[in-house]
């Protein structure tokens, strides 16, 4: 039971995470991306993205990091289907290696929406890593080419994963369940 009164039952634990994190630091550092740069999708990736960061240092990678915030969900649970951009990126990414970081790859919408954006920007190379894999959801053609954990059609909360703005510092992926 937490501050706000209701139970959340955990999927995934903070050792659990830690453990995928740092394997998908290896598998990304194993690849040796040209001039990387690292776009971290707000809100819900800044745990992921912090965590995978500090990762990828520790395998000798450098990358710059940008930050990208895009919203199809408002304060809904489920996703609008229009993806606004709230906060664009800074920085040119023609021909650069990218690496989209997000929380979770559900309907889709939002990667597409990111992937193609970055792409069409010049990008040499993009990938998306996501800690979450919801593929039952999907409504846009678009895969990870990293991913976490995959998981089931719940609504989960927990390491930057909201609901309502409350929940994002569980050091753990949570289901609320009362």
């Amino acid at each position: 039971m937490g501050m706000t009164g209701r139970t959340i039952d955990v999927l995934f634990s903070e050792e659990t995470i830690a453990a995928r994190v740092n394997e998908i630091a290896k598998q990304i550092a194993a690849d040796r991306p040209d001039d990387l740069m690292v776009i971290a999708i707000l809100k819900g990736s800044f745990m992921f993205a912090a965590d995978l960061l500090r990762a990828l240092h520790r395998e000798g990678l450098e990358p710059q990091v940008e930050f990208m915030m895009l919203s199809s969900y408002g304060t809904n649970t489920t996703s609008s289907g229009i993806v606004k951009i709230i906060r664009d990126i800074d920085t040119d990414v023609a021909g650069r290696s990218v690496l989209i970081i997000d929380d979770i790859l559900e309907s889709g919408r939002t990667l597409a929406f990111a992937r193609r954006l970055t792409q069409d920007r010049g990008a040499k190379e993009v990938k998306v890593a996501v800690l979450l894999d919801k593929p039952g959801k999907r409504k846009a053609e678009i895969e990870a080419d990293i991913v976490g954990f995959s998981c089931a059609d719940v609504f989960v909360v927990g390491y930057g994963m909201d609901a309502a703005h409350a929940y994002r510092q569980l050091p753990f992926v949570g289901v609320v369940t009362g």
